[in-house]
């Protein structure tokens, strides 16, 4: 199954919206220590529900959002949602991440949540965000699958499409040569989400509480920064 079939499928199910309520509880963090400034031009790839432009809208004045998705009814729903909203200076549209239809050196800022191991090609996809940047424009990568999240490596196995599951040394890496520099990485804890006591446990998903403690206060987000 392709990307965008796998996503088609889940925009007509409503579980866009299902997502944007779970990756909130870290995007919100992501979206504020973004270097954001009033006017600025900032792309959201693999944009689901487009609640990152329209949370940056709200908080950080932007000039124009563009909300870029492989999926024809995740973008469909992200304009109806975005028009619902009343934000006009966001627009969204069908594409590629290996290419942007963007000018280069056209951009301020790049943010993806949770939809960058999606990409066929994660080397591309760094490079023309390295293109389509201004001098000193970041891009906010955001995961939750990656090599030291643990609990996140049998996610593969109930998904269609394959996904990039690099280590976190292999995401400075590749930015590194994709020509940004890094300015920082970190994890973000999920500091929102319910943990059960002890007693509780196992549960459906969860064979231990220490298991879900780890997964959602230590691991958490995976955010790297790169700086072109």
């Amino acid at each position: 199954m392709s990307v965008s079939d796998e996503f088609d499928a889940w925009a007509a199910d409503g579980r866009d919206k299902g997502m944007e309520e779970r990756h909130w509880h870290t995007a919100k963090h992501v979206l504020s220590r973004m270097p954001v400034e009033a006017g600025d031009t900032v792309l959201d790839l693999g944009t689901g529900s487009g609640y990152p432009l329209r949370a940056l809208a709200d908080t950080k004045d932007i000039g124009r959002g563009y909300g870029l998705d492989g999926a024809p009814e995740m973008a469909r729903n992200a304009r109806e949602y975005t028009r619902e909203a009343g934000h006009d200076n966001i627009g969204f549209v069908v594409g590629e991440f290996g290419s942007l239809p963007f000018e280069e050196n056209s951009i301020d800022h790049v943010v993806t949540m949770e939809a960058f191991y999606y990409s066929s090609d994660p080397h591309e996809t760094l490079r023309e965000v390295a293109r389509v940047l201004r001098p000193g424009g970041t891009l906010h990568c955001a995961v939750n699958y990656y090599e030291e999240n643990v609990h996140s490596h049998e996610w593969q196995e109930n998904i269609a499409i394959d996904m990039t599951r690099w280590d976190a040394g292999e995401y400075r890496s590749a930015f590194r040569e994709a020509g940004l520099a890094v300015a920082t990485q970190d994890n973000i804890a999920d500091g929102e989400i319910e943990i059960p006591p002890a007693a509780r446990f196992p549960t459906d998903d969860w064979e231990s509480r220490e298991a879900m403690v780890e997964r959602y206060r230590t691991y958490g987000t995976l955010l790297t920064v790169g700086v072109a």
